[in-house]
């Protein structure tokens, strides 16, 4: 089953069971895959939506932590439901330990040694890493102790 054939039976699910933040989360996960297939004019393959999705959790992350700056417990915990839903459309996160080994690999092939050439590495380490569930932060902070 695609993941859009997915979000459609789980908002079905969601409206019977009159489950209102599931609801939300998938019809703001749908328009969003929706406005990108608009502005890019075809239709987005399982890989572009989670990338999408991806997106979506890392908008969530920056408000969780605006509203902690601002006293907003219960709103940062709103956002944290929905960053758990909207995690269970992805795939799997890699592991820290596989994630050191495709940096590790990837800095082998390149030939990297020094940071000034971090932006190929990140470029190369995100390329791979496609479609999957990852932190760029992360992925940097990997990469900077790894060149240095």
């Amino acid at each position: 089953m695609s993941l859009r054939d997915r979000l459609t039976e789980d908002l079905k699910v969601a409206m019977k069971a009159r489950d209102q933040l599931r609801m939300d989360v998938i019809r703001m996960i749908k328009a969003a895959i929706l406005n990108k297939e608009v502005e890019l004019r075809k239709d987005l393959d399982d890989a572009d939506m989670s990338r999408i999705m991806t997106t979506l959790i890392k908008q969530r992350r920056e408000s969780i932590e605006q509203f902690e700056k601002a006293q907003r417990t219960e709103l940062a915990a709103k956002e944290r439901q929905e960053i758990t839903i909207i995690e269970a459309y992805l795939p799997q996160a890699l592991s820290p330990q596989q994630l050191a080994d495709i940096v590790e690999s990837v800095i082998a092939e390149s030939g990297a040694r020094s940071l000034k050439e971090m932006g190929a590495v990140m470029k190369a380490v995100m390329a791979r890493l496609a479609g999957q569930p990852a932190d760029g932060k992360q992925i940097s902070d990997l990469v900077r102790a790894k060149l240095q």
